[in-house]
């Protein structure tokens, strides 16, 4: 299990493996609103990096939680599963 409570999680370790599906990449531009243009997947490691950002591991997942968002990352694949503005539905507080 890992330890939630390291310096440096494996999440900000590993940023440079994330990735989405295209189907993924289609939810969390729909649900963050960004635009067509806007990479979901480098949008989302700039959010993760930031020294502001919450992040914990819960089972299989990585949650790193922003001051506006909450991103779900599969923490076995790297994958980027969806992301929601914090206070929208399925926000689990």
């Amino acid at each position: 299990m890992p330890n939630n409570t390291e310096k440096t999680p494996h999440l900000l370790k590993t940023l440079p493996l994330l990735r989405t599906t295209p189907l993924g990449a289609c939810r969390i531009r729909d649900n963050l609103s960004l635009g067509e243009g806007t990479d979901p997947v480098a949008w989302c490691r700039a959010a993760i990096s930031d020294p502001e950002t919450a992040i914990s591991r819960r089972g299989k997942n990585w949650y790193a939680t922003t001051a506006d968002c909450i991103i779900t990352v599969n923490a076995r694949s790297h994958t980027i599963i969806t992301a929601h503005r914090r206070g929208s539905k399925g926000d689990a507080k």
